[in-house]
């Protein structure tokens, strides 16, 4: 469908916004979860173990750049929420709870995939004409998104969640160079980004995830 008159612009936005700030939410909340059955309530505590999106926007990585990819009409889609506080020192198994923890994120991504593959399956089964192609759109963007940001935030540069597990099996002085990369990170993506090289490092996770996907679906 081509979206070119300003009602369909705002349909887009209406179909592509739930389940896009879903995913980027319930990736932190994943983190939060993780930590607290971990030790460290320090997310709990402030409120964030929760899927009231409110709680988690951050205005410029979960409102201005995703709705910027779409209205450019972008051929990816992603950005961020305000990450989670996560005190280490109060995680029982410092270095294993750090890289289970990091995984956490991801894995909320890969169980909404799968919830999003359930509604595309009720959508087909139940939904009368009406409901059924929005709800399937729908689940199609929460398909997409999930896949996507498990996938990105697997590249193992600071602050990614990749860079978390690399971090937890790197010896202490390597991990701590290697975390020094962390203020210059979101600059290093864009610029990957901007050369085009984000399909080569993301692409291959990204293809596999589809697959997957594909193969679930009616």
């Amino acid at each position: 469908m081509e979206y070119g008159t300003g009602f369909d612009l705002v349909w887009k936005i209406l179909l592509w916004a739930p389940p896009i700030v879903l995913a980027i939410t319930l990736h932190e909340v994943g983190h939060g979860w993780a930590a607290k059955q971990l030790g460290d309530s320090t997310a709990a505590g402030l409120g964030r173990l929760t899927a009231n999106p409110l709680k988690h926007i951050d205005p410029l990585g979960t409102l201005v750049l995703p709705a910027l990819l779409i209205l450019f009409k972008a051929g990816f889609v992603f950005g961020w929420a305000k990450p989670v506080p996560v005190n280490w020192q109060n995680l029982r198994h410092g270095r294993r709870d750090m890289a289970l923890v990091a995984l956490a994120g991801p894995g909320a991504n890969v169980v909404q995939m799968l919830l999003w593959v359930l509604v595309v399956w009720v959508a087909y089964a139940t939904a009368g004409p009406l409901l059924r192609g929005p709800l399937i759109s729908m689940a199609q963007v929460g398909i997409i998104a999930n896949i996507a940001l498990a996938a990105f935030n697997m590249i193992p540069l600071p602050p990614l969640d990749g860079s978390r597990l690399l971090t937890a099996v790197l010896p202490s002085k390597l991990a701590f160079q290697y975390n020094r990369l962390e203020p210059f990170g979101l600059v290093i993506l864009l610029v990957l980004l901007m050369l085009g090289w984000m399909d080569e490092v993301v692409g291959p996770l990204l293809r596999v995830g589809e697959q997957f996907a594909r193969a679930l679906l009616p």
